[in-house]
């Protein structure tokens, strides 16, 4: 059975007097631990789907199923803890508090987590040496570059080892070879953790690295 199932999944705008439909009826499963890339120009609707199944954006029609559960038939707070501890979201811009340094953005997620202790204290720590930052603990983002912000975020998105990943467009302030690290370090957590990965990406080299790609187009998905 699938993780993931979208069924006939439409989002629309009001622009004006018109309607524009971001996401046209897309039906699509998704199996754990797939690595699963989606390509399209900009404004084809790749984002809204992506927040669409990490619970950050109701479609207007349709249903999303992830584990035999209707995410979007939860009340708020049952949702709430859907986006905090299944999903981990890498978006296009690193979103980290100025005011904390680099381990204590990685710990906010936490905060949902109903165990406590030391222990996640050591986790920001081996996930940040993870992503290549291990000196940059006690930095504030001010004092990183624009690369290492993005990786920061990419090892905040890991905290609550989440069963899903959600990227978009997740090396875009990254040299080449630092996105290639990057992938490398994605394709190898899918690997051994068997988490699902759903990346968006402008990139047809990036879309290479994934077991299976898709393609949107105004609203609609195609396999590629």
């Amino acid at each position: 059975m699938a993780q993931i199932e979208l069924l006939d999944v439409n989002k629309t705008y009001a622009v004006g007097n018109n309607v524009v439909k971001a996401v046209d009826g897309v039906t699509l499963e998704i199996e754990k631990g797939e690595f699963i890339s989606i390509v399209g120009h900009s404004g084809s609707g790749k984002t809204t789907l992506l927040s669409i199944i990490g619970g950050i954006l109701s479609p207007s029609t349709g249903r999303v199923v992830v584990d035999n559960t209707d995410i979007y038939a939860l009340d708020e707070d049952r949702l709430s803890e859907y986006r905090a501890l299944k999903i981990g979201c890498i978006f296009q811009f690193s979103s980290l508090l100025p005011v904390l340094t680099a381990k204590e953005n990685l710990l906010l997620p936490t905060v949902f987590r109903p165990e406590k202790g030391n222990g996640f204290e050591k986790k920001a720590v081996e996930h940040l040496a993870l992503v290549g930052l291990e000196d940059k603990i006690d930095a504030h983002p001010s004092q990183l570059s624009g690369g290492q912000q993005r990786r920061v975020a990419i090892a905040r998105a890991f905290m609550n080892d989440p069963d899903i990943i959600i990227a978009d467009e997740p090396t875009g302030d990254l040299d080449e070879e630092t996105e290639a690290e990057v992938m490398e370090l994605f394709k190898g957590i899918n690997r051994q953790r068997g988490i699902t990965f759903i990346l968006v990406t402008h990139s047809s080299e990036l879309a290479k690295d994934a077991t299976r790609r898709l393609r949107m187009t105004r609203g609609r998905i195609q396999e590629l």
